[in-house]
């Protein structure tokens, strides 16, 4: 049985921790402290979670903390305009990767990563788009993405 779940409305809370936790090791300063953007996003993501529509996310329930989350991987499935290479126009997009500092190393962001991509690929994208911390590029070559002229990073499905 997998650790893996599908994020439920009840885990936003901690899905909005483990984000913070993320901004907070890209930029310095990088939030609003006193949480004010957590208690605004909290009604939208709740929503999200218990929809079925194109933003998912998966998660790893914390083994040492009962109720809290160890890693997120959340997503969404946009669509452009069709080109070579993706006629559907379909595009995966992973905006949100992190692993509780207490529960790192031990595979949980690689096991969430490889839940949305399989994901992406039952919805139909043609290609998975991601920017990539240089700690976290390793993950990302080792599941197959490559670099892009910018700081993306994409994986043909």
């Amino acid at each position: 049985m997998s650790l893996v779940r599908r994020a439920r409305p009840e885990d936003a809370g901690e899905v909005l921790r483990l984000r913070q936790i993320m901004i907070d090791s890209l930029w310095a300063g990088g939030g609003d402290e006193a949480g004010g953007w957590q208690s605004e996003s909290l009604p939208e993501l709740r929503e999200r979670l218990a929809g079925d529509g194109d933003f998912a996310a998966f998660v790893v329930d914390h083994p040492g903390r009962p109720g809290a989350l160890a890693a997120l991987v959340a997503g969404t499935v946009e669509y452009r305009i069709g080109k070579p290479g993706n006629p559907r126009g379909r595009v995966g997009y992973v905006f949100s990767v992190a692993t509780d500092p207490d529960a790192r190393r031990r595979g949980y962001a690689r096991a969430c990563m490889e839940e949305l991509l399989a994901w992406f690929r039952a919805r139909g994208a043609g290609h998975v788009l991601l920017n990539a911390s240089p700690e976290a590029e390793p993950l990302y070559t080792a599941l197959g993405f490559t670099r892009d002229s910018d700081p993306s990073m994409r994986l043909s499905l």
